[in-house]
């Protein structure tokens, strides 16, 4: 079954502060929680356990490690003499968390055909029914677990987008090219609007989350930053512009790659996207929903950071900072294809004569700017202080979203983060340039 569009599968509720009450945190859990599960549905027992590549994991892992998050941050500081489900699950289900123990090695985690599949969910019951009689007990959370339990939703979250991410890179992997969901709806072919420019002027801006509802700590602190005067693509750049690059040579000609970049060409033979395959002299790429001609007017996707800055290269544009991004983001309504529309892939954009259009949802858009801390940043103490601080070397900030992020997740504030050669991600460009 997938989502479908009246159906809210990942719908966080906040209080009128912001705050979640132990109500809304028990609600939120319950439909999180479910959500997963249903992403997990048009999977069988096999699809769950096989891993693709390293910086994949299997569906089982997903489904096993989210749990672990609420057994270990949440049900043991909070429950006194709480036994875990299995002592071992500790170390298998744990992702980076030195300060927590050790963990069980990423490229391996296909190998663990043991616990099975009905043991994991079964370990997601018991966990559910202990965190749910926490939250519905009438002394309810004290604010700091309640945090904790909040921030646990936003990573079940995260963790639903790469489930969705990984089955497709799994599934791309088969010869016989098998579809996630084989209903996905259909998309009229459009003629996408012509690619403009929106102006934005220079000045000292306000960036970062502005406290107001929940944010992760690498959005924090907001601060000012000057911001020269910049211009921005009004939407992200297409199937059919990206192939003009692909047709004049744009992956064999080193003038337009980072260093980096070029190496990353010629050790992984790349010549298109990630997905885009030459079938009968055209191209296609292969969906969550099987393979089929590649659609002109769709934003182009799975593209790593140095191909969107060789493609801007080639534009005669750049890609944006974050802070651009940000500035542009912030005076628009936060509306897009994310997961609960069910489609499952990036659609056309629509004419918007303003603003700047499918800056939220679609595809990731990378920008040029370093993942780092903000100025006075400071991780939490703990072991959740390894949740975003810790990355904050070798990767690239991404915004906006994708179209198998859950809506409720992302805000203009929202700092994704990547390597520069990643591609299995919805990742995509969006132009900008100097101002003029």
């Amino acid at each position: 079954m997938r989502p479908t569009p009246d159906t809210p599968v990942t719908t966080i509720r906040s209080g009128r502060e912001g705050a979640p009450t132990p109500a809304d945190l028990a609600a939120s859990y319950r439909t999180v929680r479910r959500a997963t599960r249903r992403l997990c549905e048009p999977l069988s027992a096999e699809d769950c356990q096989v891993q693709s590549m390293p910086d994949a994991s299997p569906a089982k892992w997903h489904l096993a490690h989210t749990t672990w998050f609420f057994e270990t941050f949440v049900l043991e500081p909070a429950s006194g003499g709480y036994r875990p489900f299995h002592p071992q699950f500790r170390v298998l289900f744990n992702s980076y968390y030195q300060t927590v123990g050790e963990q069980h090695p990423r490229p391996r985690r296909g190998m663990l055909t043991r616990p099975r599949l009905d043991e994991v969910l079964a370990y997601r019951e018991h966990v559910d029914e202990r965190v749910l009689d926490l939250l519905d007990s009438p002394r309810g959370l004290a604010d700091a677990p309640a945090a904790v339990v909040e921030l646990g939703l936003h990573h079940e979250q995260q963790h639903q987008e790469l489930l969705l991410t990984d089955v497709k890179h799994l599934l791309s992997c088969n010869p016989l090219r098998p579809a996630y969901v084989a209903d996905s709806p259909a998309m009229p072919r459009t003629d996408p609007p012509t690619l403009r420019w929106l102006a934005y002027g220079e000045g000292v801006r306000w960036l970062g989350h502005d406290g107001r509802g929940f944010a992760f700590d690498n959005e924090r602190p907001r601060h000012r930053s000057f911001v020269g005067a910049f211009e921005l693509g009004s939407r992200p750049a297409t199937n059919a512009e990206y192939l003009a690059f692909v047709s004049d040579g744009g992956y064999r000609r080193p003038e337009l790659w980072l260093s980096d970049g070029w190496n990353a060409v010629q050790t992984h033979g790349w010549e298109a996207p990630l997905y885009w395959e030459r079938r009968g002299g055209g191209w296609h790429v292969l969906t969550l929903g099987g393979l089929r001609e590649l659609r002109p007017d769709e934003p182009v996707c799975h593209v790593s950071f140095y191909e969107a800055d060789a493609y801007a290269t080639w534009a005669g544009a750049r890609l944006p900072s974050e802070a651009e991004w940000e500035l542009a983001a912030g005076d628009t309504l936060k509306k897009g294809n994310f997961v609960e529309s069910g489609l499952l892939h990036p659609a056309p954009a629509n004419a918007a004569p303003d603003v700047p259009s499918q800056l939220f949802g679609d595809v990731w858009e990378w920008t040029r700017s370093s993942y780092g801390p903000y100025p006075g940043y400071r991780p939490p103490a703990g072991a959740l202080g390894e949740y975003n601080g810790k990355f904050m070397c070798n990767q690239m900030v991404l915004r906006g979203g994708s179209c198998v992020t859950p809506a409720s997740h992302v805000r203009a504030t929202y700092r994704n983060f990547f390597p520069p050669d990643a591609r299995w991600q919805f990742s995509g460009v969006r132009l900008a340039r100097d101002g003029r």
